[in-house]
């Protein structure tokens, strides 16, 4: 999640706090009217039908809002757990990428090119990123392709991803 989401997320959730709270405020409203309906009810038919359908809106106001609390709070803990899971299998994907580079022996710096290939990067954006020439770029790119026994930017993501599925590689 980037800065500018973390400070849009928490304005959803306030926008959505404040219609429970104002249906909240109208269900009070709607209770002490209906309890004061109650008190003061005669035996008149009509102000007695009036007060009974009061009094069912008034339980399905508040069963709304009960209903609207319990599904943000199940909402909020399920966000949270995929928060949870996205960072640690975040952290596992740059682990068996790391693991993999090393098994191909590639050099730090073949390591760091390979990396923007998997971020998507071609090799004027990885030269400029770097600050090394194309040509630089390209042949740590051959001996990228050469170590993990791949032919392109394609084959090697293949690979990358039959590992990540646990599948094994095997050679052309």
């Amino acid at each position: 999640m980037t800065a500018n989401q973390a400070s849009v997320e928490p304005e959803k959730h306030l926008g959505l706090i404040a219609l429970i709270i104002v249906q909240a405020l109208c269900a009070a409203f709607f209770i002490g009217d209906v309890l004061m309906d109650f008190r003061d009810l005669g035996s008149q038919a009509a102000a007695q039908v009036h007060l009974y359908v009061e009094a069912i809106a008034t339980v399905g106001l508040v069963s709304g809002i009960v209903f609207e609390v319990n599904y943000l709070l199940r909402l909020l803990r399920r966000k949270a757990h995929l928060e949870v899971s996205l960072r640690i299998a975040n952290s596992a994907f740059h682990e068996v990428i790391e693991t993999e580079f090393e098994s191909w022996q590639l050099t730090p710096a073949e390591q760091d090119v390979a990396m923007f290939l998997v971020k998507g990067l071609n090799t004027a954006e990885i030269a400029e990123m770097r600050g090394n020439a194309e040509g630089t770029v390209k042949a740590h790119l051959n001996a990228i392709y050469r170590k993990s026994d791949t032919r392109s930017r394609a084959e090697m993501l293949s690979v990358l991803i039959d590992i990540m599925m646990g599948r094994t590689h095997r050679a052309p």
